[in-house]
């Protein structure tokens, strides 16, 4: 594949990411109006899709392979060290919280778990590591470089992506319930 066109995709997917990185932009830029582990995880956002962001400019400049796949194992690493640290200071912060508040002679409700939505977004991106592995496997094992491997490609990728995401909603179908049950507790 030339690197014009993984460039197009890589610009494609940054793009695209805008819905995730707009928002941490803002939390950045809020400052101390954000808990400190948000802005954290903003931060662990923004660096993500920065490395996607410099990937496509890679692949424009530069000829071997390994650059724009280093640029974005440096990008993977800091923004998951970062996104390990928001967590980490958001489980303090909420212990503090339950502390200060413990003090007053109040144990506040505890909010809703959050567990279903991220379990949601890791089968999802699993997901998608699979059907990229799966469409690099196929287009490297065709067997004749005369045969045209798209469209196993495609189709071997979208089946895997298909699984996924069907477990995915099935996932969340099954626990919408508990959710409800959780957010009419909340409302009370």
């Amino acid at each position: 594949m030339p690197h014009a066109v993984a460039a197009l995709g890589a610009a494609a997917l940054t793009t695209a990411g805008s819905v995730w990185y707009v928002p941490a932009l803002a939390d950045l830029r809020a400052g101390a109006d954000r808990p400190e582990s948000r802005r954290i995880a903003a931060a662990a956002c923004v660096t993500g899709w920065a490395g996607a962001g410099a990937l496509a400019v890679l692949l424009l400049i530069a000829e071997a392979w390994w650059t724009p796949v280093a640029a974005v194992a440096a990008g993977t690493a800091a923004a998951t060290a970062l996104r390990l640290h928001a967590a980490a200071r958001r489980r303090h912060e909420a212990r503090e919280m339950v502390h200060h508040w413990s003090h007053l002679g109040h144990v506040p409700s505890p909010t809703g778990p959050s567990h279903p939505r991220n379990v949601v977004a890791t089968v999802l991106v699993c997901g998608l590591v699979a059907a990229v592995t799966v469409a690099a496997w196929t287009w490297h094992s065709a067997s004749d470089p005369a045969d045209d491997p798209r469209w196993v490609t495609v189709a071997a990728s979208a089946a895997v992506m298909g699984v996924f995401l069907t477990a995915a909603g099935v996932y969340a179908r099954a626990t919408r319930p508990t959710m409800a049950v959780v957010r009419a507790r909340q409302r009370r």
